[in-house]
C-alpha cells in the first residue's frame, strides 16, 4: 500500500529511521522533523513547529554542514530502487528545475540561477513511476514510486559558456553530465523488470543516450538537434518528413502560462535511423542504432505554436501499438513537472528563511520527500481508486473525523472516496462533473485535517486531567 496512507509518523519512520548520520539521536531527530513537516508543510519552519524546543532543535539539526543531502535522502533512494527491482515496468523521469530565492537577501552562499540575476539553487530529480497499465489511448496509468536519485547544487560565479573554448568545455565537469547520471550510481537495471527513461529536449545529447544503452535501460528523449545521419544525404527532420503517415492521435495539452489547456489531432510517422558519433576527446564515439517518431498537429487554433514533437527511442516500433505507447511515456513527463509544483507550492519550499545555503539543502532534502507524499495523494485515487483503507494504517482517528464530517461511504472507505473527503476539507465540492481533485486541494485538505486531530486529542488530554 502506498505510503500516503500511512499516518506522518509512520511514514517519516519508513522514510528516514536508517539513515546514517553519525549519531543516532540526529537520525530520531530528522524522524521527528519529517513527522512535522508532513503535517505542517508551510515552507517556513515555525508553521511547522509551533513549540520554541521543536523549533530550535530543528535549527540545531539543520545547522550540521556534516549532515548533507546523501545522508538524509539515501533510506529513500534504497527503498525506491528495491521497488523499482520487482516484476513491471517503471518510467524514470527528469527534470531540472530552479528553487528562487532571490527574494531573499540575507541567505549566504547562493548561486546564480535564470539570467544569472537571480540567487538560488538547481534542482534535478529522477523520478521512478510504476506502470501498472494503459488506458484505451495507450497513455500510461501508474503510481509514483519515489526519487530514485536526486542533485541539489549551486552554480559559482558568472557563466563561462561563451569565453571557453571548445576543449576547455569538454575537459571540465558540466551540469549537463547530471542526465541519467542514476544509471552510474545503481548500475543494470535487473533482468525481471523493464526501466525507460524520459527526458525532455535537453537531454539530448550523446550522453544519456549512450548510457542508458550501455545499463540496458530504454530511452524516450525529446530530439532538439537536427542530427546527421549515417549513410544518407538529409538530416534527421527532413528523413522522417517524407517517411509515411501511419496514423492520427489526439493529445491532451495541459494548460500553461498564456495557454489553456487544449487537445491537438496530430499525425505519427516513424523510421528506423543510425546516428553519426559526435567528436569528443580521445576522438569519435561510436554510432547509435534508435527509432525515431515524428508528432506533428495538423490544425493548431489561430495565433498557438503548433504541437511538434520528435521523439528518440529505443523501444520497438514495428506495429501501431508499439509507436502510440512511445508517445504515451512522453506524454507521461506531467509527472515530473506536477512533483516540482508539488514542492514549490504544496510544501512552498521557496518560503524558507535560513540564511545559509547548506541549511536550505538540508530542509529541501526533507521537503523533496514530503512532496513525493503529497503527488501521490493525486495519482492513487486514479490508479487504485477501489482499493480499501485500513483504519489503523491510515489513522483511525483521521477517519472518525472524516466520517463525522461526510458520512461512511456505502461501500467503505477507499482510496478514492477518502482522498476525495479530504479535498473536500481543502474546498473541492465534488460534484458529480468535477472530475478528480488536484494535488493542492488534496494538500490543504490534509493540512486541515491533520489539525482537527491534534485539536481531538489536545480537548481529549485536557478532559482526562479535569476528570
Amino acid at each position: 500500500m502506498s505510503t500516503i496512507l500511512l499516518t506522518p509518523a509512520q511514514w517519516a519512520h519508513t522514510e528516514f529511521a536508517s539513515a546514517t548520520l553519525g549519531d543516532q539521536r540526529r537520525t530520531n531527530r530528522l524522524v521527528k522533523m519529517a513527522t512535522q513537516l508532513a503535517e505542517n508543510p508551510g515552507g517556513t519552519l515555525p508553521q511547522a513547529f509551533p513549540e520554541w524546543k521543536e523549533l530550535k532543535a530543528a535549527y540545531r539539526f539543520l545547522d550540521q554542514p556534516k549532515v548533507g543531502w546523501e545522508d538524509i535522502q539515501s533510506p529513500h533512494w534504497a527503498h525506491t530502487y528495491e521497488a523499482c527491482c520487482q516484476p513491471g515496468e517503471y518510467l524514470l523521469i527528469e527534470d531540472t528545475s530552479e528553487l528562487d530565492y532571490s527574494f531573499h537577501p540575507a541567505a549566504e552562499d547562493l548561486g546564480w540561477i535564470g539570467n544569472g540575476r537571480g540567487r538560488g539553487l538547481l534542482l534535478h530529480s529522477s523520478l521512478a513511476v510504476q506502470v501498472s497499465g494503459w488506458d484505451g489511448d495507450q497513455r500510461p496509468v501508474g503510481t509514483v514510486v519515489g526519487l530514485l536519485y536526486q542533485q541539489c547544487w549551486r552554480r559559482r560565479g558568472p557563466a563561462k559558456r561563451r569565453r571557453e573554448t571548445w576543449r576547455q568545455r569538454v575537459s571540465r565537469p558540466r551540469e549537463s553530465q547530471r542526465w541519467v547520471a542514476v544509471l552510474e550510481r545503481v548500475g543494470r537495471r535487473p533482468r525481471t523488470c523493464r526501466w525507460t527513461f524520459v527526458g525532455d529536449r535537453e537531454a539530448d545529447f550523446y550522453e544519456p543516450i549512450e548510457r542508458c544503452l550501455r545499463f540496458g535501460v530504454d530511452l524516450v528523449i525529446r530530439g532538439y538537434r537536427d542530427r546527421v545521419l549515417v549513410e544518407r544525404d538529409e538530416h534527421l527532420r527532413e528523413a522522417i518528413g517524407q517517411a509515411p503517415v501511419l496514423g492520427q492521435l489526439i493529445i491532451e495539452l495541459r494548460a500553461r502560462p498564456g495557454q489553456a489547456a487544449r487537445q491537438a489531432q496530430v499525425e505519427v510517422r516513424r523510421m528506423a535511423l543510425r546516428l553519426k558519433g559526435p567528436e569528443r576527446r580521445g576522438g569519435a564515439r561510436p554510432e547509435l542504432n534508435l527509432n525515431a517518431v515524428e508528432v506533428r498537429e495538423l490544425a493548431p487554433p489561430p495565433g498557438v505554436e503548433p504541437l511538434y514533437w520528435l521523439l528518440l527511442t529505443s523501444l520497438p516500433c514495428t506495429t501501431w501499438e508499439e509507436v502510440r505507447r512511445v508517445v504515451g511515456r512522453y506524454t507521461a513527463r506531467w509527472w515530473v513537472e506536477e512533483y516540482h509544483k508539488a514542492l514549490k507550492s504544496g510544501t512552498q519550499v521557496e518560503d524558507s528563511q535560513l540564511e545559509k545555503a547548506y541549511r536550505l539543502e538540508s530542509l529541501i532534502a526533507v521537503l523533496a520527500i514530503v512532496a513525493v507524499r503529497l503527488l501521490n495523494a493525486k495519482l492513487l485515487a486514479r490508479a487504485c481508486p477501489d482499493q480499501p483503507v485500513e483504519e489503523q494504517s491510515f489513522g483511525p482517528g483521521a477517519l472518525a473525523m472524516l466520517e463525522a464530517k461526510f458520512g461512511r461511504p456505502q461501500g467503505g472507505w477507499t482510496c478514492q472516496t477518502v482522498l476525495i473527503a479530504v479535498a473536500r476539507l481543502g474546498g473541492f465540492l465534488a460534484r458529480r462533473h468535477d472530475g478528480c481533485p488536484g494535488w493542492q486541494t488534496i494538500w490543504r485538505g490534509w493540512h486541515r485535517l491533520m489539525w482537527m486531530c491534534q485539536g481531538l486529542e489536545l480537548l481529549k488530554s485536557i478532559s482526562r486531567r479535569c476528570g
